[in-house]
């Protein structure tokens, strides 16, 4: 369906005249999500200014994305899912758009060269959809009794925002909400603003750290909020709604200790604040790491709960997969954390952990690294087997190595992505030995071992 077709595509070209770019790839063949991103171009940052009326259920919103060609482009995608663009501009240039489901194809006036800097401002309105996944649950924008809840892994970013969706991009961020006096907005990252004007409060959220779309948040809705500051002086900010703030505001007084904890554990922490938002139970049907500050429905926030959410700071948003395939690069290791807190504050050894979990037949469905579809990105092999390719990894190579390979992971990809093939190459490399049968048991192994104690 054609949105709007403004300007002239093609013409003399702005650098030397003629047409002498390609259109970008419409997606990047993810093994699960084939059509999830898009080539041609690496996004630097975004920009984003939401307005958000939830009695209307309505957003309007601009979207302005900094990016590099990674080819000469004559044409580019966006994916989008639902909004209506009313406008779109390259390097403030009308630009010509296109609409096929949640592809968004603009055309600049001119081509753009390989290696330069590009600034595409898209403006959008409409009610964000909220996106059914494949095993059932929701994400998107997640409408609630006061506001609003966005969440996006896998991909329920592209339903409140134009961009780049697959987690191989990563960008900083700046996003700026507007919501009804008497509502907050929150975000990741800091806050660096906020007033009240006119009936509606406008606040400013900076995530200096590069981040992978899907775990951009906003919540909008009545807060009570703290701030304070961990032991090592990392600023720290939580927002639960009033229905939940006096039953969660323990667990939430813990978050600076177990950030501590985290880091004596698995190296500097890679973010400059931390935090959580609480939500009623409804709201959301699960918890989720998204960067700086993690989202929790109330009757999941529990010690397990928020030690492996705030290691995936670590494991999953510092070092995000570089597809899909990679998700158990991200929960093996929230998991194993859960394991290390009951091991060092619980007296129960993380060998506990790992029986429990050999016995359980479910971790057994298929091998960690190769999850058959989709549906199985959240499946419990996983997070649970992954977890017992950790604990297996630390009794062949020793504690020794095992925590250097803990804490080294995140700083050699910090910021980064990386893939199966990446991590068994670093453990291989920090522990100077060919683990290859350990691999192609526990992590590749179509069989559940006769033995745990199996190479």
């Amino acid at each position: 369906m054609l949105v709007s077709l403004v300007g002239c595509t093609g013409g003399d070209g702005a650098h030397g005249g003629g047409v002498h770019g390609t259109p970008g790839a419409a997606g990047l063949r993810d093994p699960y999500f084939p059509r999830l991103g898009n080539g041609g171009y690496d996004v630097r940052h975004y920009a984003l200014s939401l307005d958000y009326d939830p009695a209307r259920d309505r957003l309007d919103a601009t979207a302005e994305i900094t990016a590099r060609a990674t080819q000469d482009l004559s044409a580019f995608n966006l994916d989008l899912a639902g909004l209506t663009v009313r406008r779109a501009t390259v390097d403030g240039a009308a630009a010509a758009v296109n609409r096929a489901g949640n592809e968004l194809t603009l055309r600049p006036r001119d081509d753009i060269d390989e290696g330069s800097t590009f600034r595409v401002v898209v403006t959008y309105d409409g009610t964000p959809e909220k996106i059914n996944d494949a095993d059932g649950s929701g994400e998107g924008w997640l409408k609630t009794a006061d506001g609003a809840l966005a969440l996006g892994e896998p991909a329920g970013s592209l339903a409140w925002f134009p961009g780049n969706h697959h987690p191989s991009d990563k960008a900083t961020y700046d996003i700026t909400l507007t919501v009804p006096e008497g509502l907050r907005g929150f975000s990741n990252g800091e806050r660096t603003s906020e007033r009240t004007a006119g009936g509606r409060t406008t606040s400013v959220w900076h995530s200096a750290q590069p981040m992978a779309s899907y775990l951009a948040m906003v919540a909008v809705g009545r807060y009570t909020t703290t701030a304070t500051t961990t032991p090592s002086g990392i600023p720290v900010l939580t927002a639960a709604d009033p229905s939940v703030a006096a039953g969660s505001a323990a667990l939430l007084g813990r978050i600076p200790e177990l950030l501590d904890w985290e880091q004596e554990n698995f190296g500097p922490y890679p973010f400059s604040s931390t935090g959580a938002i609480v939500e009623p139970d409804g709201d959301v049907d699960y918890a989720l790491e998204t960067q700086t500050r993690p989202v929790f429905p109330h009757g999941a926030f529990d010690v397990p709960t928020l030690v492996h959410e705030l290691a995936h700071q670590w494991y999953g948003n510092s070092v995000s997969p570089a597809t899909w395939r990679d998700m158990w690069l991200n929960e093996s290791f929230a998991t194993y954390a859960e394991w290390l807190y009951a091991e060092d504050f619980e007296d129960t050894p993380a060998q506990r952990g790992f029986e429990k979990a050999f016995a359980d037949e479910a971790n057994w469905a298929f091998p960690p690294a190769d999850p058959p579809t989709a549906r199985d990105l959240f499946a419990p092999p996983v997070y649970q087997r992954g977890a017992m390719v950790l604990h297996r990894l630390r009794q062949t190579v020793g504690d020794d190595t095992f925590y250097e390979i803990l804490a080294g992971w995140p700083v050699e990809h910090r910021h980064g992505n990386a893939s199966t093939e990446d991590f068994t190459a670093y453990a291989e490399d920090v522990a100077g030995e060919d683990l290859s049968e350990l691999w192609d048991v526990w992590l590749y192994g179509d069989d559940k071992p006769d033995s745990p104690d199996a190479p």
